[in-house]
């Protein structure tokens, strides 16, 4: 599908996929124009996938817009974004999380040439210089530690199998969404018990170790 706005972009969206309120006003407030390459301005609403650096793309509009309703991000929750590449996910939890005390995200990019670009992207907004972001040029196929638990764990790259360290790294409730070769899981962390969903048809580059 083509679209000439980031309005009529969301619009679409709205009646395919997105359903709730604050994660379609982050939609409609972070502009996907302010993510894709010079190049590509004239088709920054398509949803379709665009080239960035190295193999590596800005999502299809649609697929971020499935991934985001799975992770159920709120205002005030502390998120852990890998393979954040054109900056696009982060600033659409950074705007979701602000709307509560103590909202973070910390943003993982392994390749420093798409680091460097997604960067430059999240600083168009307040994010980093705000506090509500960090972001850090390193593998995070393992998650992140040192900064973990996290009420929410988002994976824009595709892995062989789930990472135990990741749902390790989940505080109860939390949830992490990550594809694999074909499809995308939801793991559910709840009182020690692990739920695991998934959805088939979607392709993403691979994530990098």
């Amino acid at each position: 599908m083509f679209f000439h706005s980031n309005k009529d972009l969301v619009e679409y969206l709205k009646k395919t996929v997105l359903k709730t309120p604050q994660i379609i006003s982050s939609f409609l407030e972070i502009d996907r124009k302010d993510f894709v390459k010079d190049e590509f301005y004239d088709k920054a609403y398509f949803d379709i996938p665009l080239e960035i650096f190295n193999g590596q793309t800005i999502s299809q509009p649609f697929t971020v817009a499935f991934m985001m309703e799975l992770l159920s991000p709120t205002g005030g929750q502390k998120i852990l974004d890998i393979g954040f590449g054109s900056g696009w996910t982060t600033c659409l939890l950074a705007n979701i999380v602000k709307n509560n005390k103590g909202g973070k995200v910390y943003a993982l990019e392994i390749d420093p040439e798409v680091f460097e670009f997604g960067k430059k992207n999240i600083e168009k907004y307040d994010f980093i210089k705000s506090g509500i972001v960090e972001v850090y040029l390193m593998d995070g196929s393992k998650g992140f530690f040192e900064k973990a638990p996290f009420d929410r764990i988002l994976v824009s790259a595709s892995c062989f199998s789930i990472p135990s360290e990741m749902i390790d790294q989940l505080k109860d409730k939390g949830i992490l969404v990550i594809p694999d070769k074909n499809g995308i899981w939801k793991v559910h962390k709840n009182k020690g018990k692990i739920r695991k969903d998934y959805y088939e048809g979607f392709v993403f580059v691979p994530l990098i170790d």
